[in-house]
């Protein structure tokens, strides 16, 4: 086992390329031949690399520079402090898209030199003890930080040899292959719910099914302005409206519920449990659990129509009549078998999904219980010489 030493992380081991500062006039919102994504701050925050809201660019030899391809890590050097909990400076993002991309000015690519390993280096700076260091030496205002490149090359800290960076990169990326594995079946298996949805109740619907509205089958309650505040540490999962998921000390909530962000993007999600939830975040629990399935599915498949009254002077919010008073149609004799078998078999591939779900859970809390272990060197791994 090779002993640990001391370095600069610019000196031996890795190097940052700034993003460029693209000219906004000379940007697209739909691609065209010859332009690609330009990957900015927003893309980067939060987990992996996404084209959400992207616009693109045209590309010539001159940009070959700041050109990022599959497996590229990128850091963000400008976002939140830490008190924000998301969207914090110095998180790092690993580019899985098989389209290629341009960086952004603010967003780095991290590079490295010689035999070093680049997932060793992405896991390194995923560690919280290095985004804590990050975050807490930047730079800026009360409401943005910022980090430079000789912040990020200048850290000092204890490095493995190249040998031993590869066995410890090989551990945590097998829990990660794992984890985006099981992230793809549920996307599939959403895919699959919304894909039998539509055959089901809207193909095969017929005429003389019975109008009904969404509030037949759940009360529409909402979290409230004062709700308990989210900590890190809480008891059961805290939702708001941009449902992010946080930790709170008591909950209101219990059941299988749909959530329904009542402003913002209007995102729909499931949770069962108990839970806490902040205002306009809506909270659909249905009085018969068999229909949660169903009614998820649809909620998302007609959101276009239920959100499209909304209104608002700044911010476009959702009512909680306009959920109650939507409608859609059913058999009139809801008892009969097959309708019945296909509440089932929506509600069998969210059970699919959910213990997924659970099982990312399991695989995210080992992969960063070793995280830390593993890259401070607490925890060794074996290597085949």
């Amino acid at each position: 086992m090779s002993k640990w030493k001391e370095y600069r992380l610019g000196d031996n081991h890795i190097d940052l390329i700034s993003g460029f500062a693209f000219k906004s006039k000379n940007f697209l919102e739909n691609q065209e031949e010859g332009y690609l994504p330009v990957i900015k701050i927003k893309n980067v925050a939060n987990g992996d690399v996404n084209l959400e809201k992207v616009v693109y660019h045209k590309y010539d030899e001159s940009l070959e520079k700041y050109k990022i391809s599959y497996g590229d890590v990128l850091i963000a050097m400008t976002g939140n402090h830490p008190h924000a909990l998301t969207q914090v400076v110095g998180d790092v993002s690993k580019y899985k898209l098989k389209t290629e991309a341009l960086l952004n000015q603010r967003v780095g690519k991290i590079i490295v030199k010689g035999n070093n390993d680049l997932n060793f280096f992405y896991y390194f700076f995923k560690d919280d003890e290095t985004h804590r260091y990050l975050a807490n030496n930047s730079s800026g205002s009360a409401n943005q930080a910022n980090i430079s490149k000789n912040d990020i090359l200048g850290i000092i800290s204890e490095i493995p040899e190249p040998i031993e960076q590869r066995a410890i990169a090989e551990v945590l990326s097998s829990l990660d292959d794992k984890i985006d594995l099981l992230h793809r079946q549920n996307k599939t298996l959403e895919q699959m719910a919304e894909t039998l949805f539509r055959q089901w109740f809207i193909e095969d619907a017929k005429e003389d099914w019975q109008e009904v509205k969404l509030g037949d089958f759940f009360p529409v309650k909402t979290g409230k302005k004062n709700a308990n505040i989210s900590t890190d540490d809480g008891l059961y999962p805290f939702f708001t409206c941009s449902q992010e998921i946080l930790k709170a000390p008591s909950f209101s909530f219990e059941g299988n519920a749909i959530l329904l962000a009542g402003n913002g993007d209007f995102n729909v999600k499931r949770y069962k449990g108990k839970f806490e939830v902040y205002q306009r975040t809506y909270v659909l629990i249905p009085y018969d659990e068999k229909y949660v399935g169903f009614l998820y599915t649809l909620i998302k498949f007609f959101l276009r129509e239920i959100t499209g009254g909304y209104r608002g002077s700044v911010i476009s919010f959702i009512t909680k009549g306009m959920i109650e008073n939507f409608i859609f149609k059913l058999p009139k004799d809801r008892d009969y078998a097959q309708f019945n078998s296909n509440l089932d078999r929506l509600n069998e591939i969210y059970e699919k999904i959910d213990s997924n779900s659970k099982q990312i859970r399991t695989l995210e809390n080992m992969r960063d219980t070793l995280l830390s272990k593993l890259v401070s060197g607490e925890i060794k791994v074996k290597i085949d010489e």
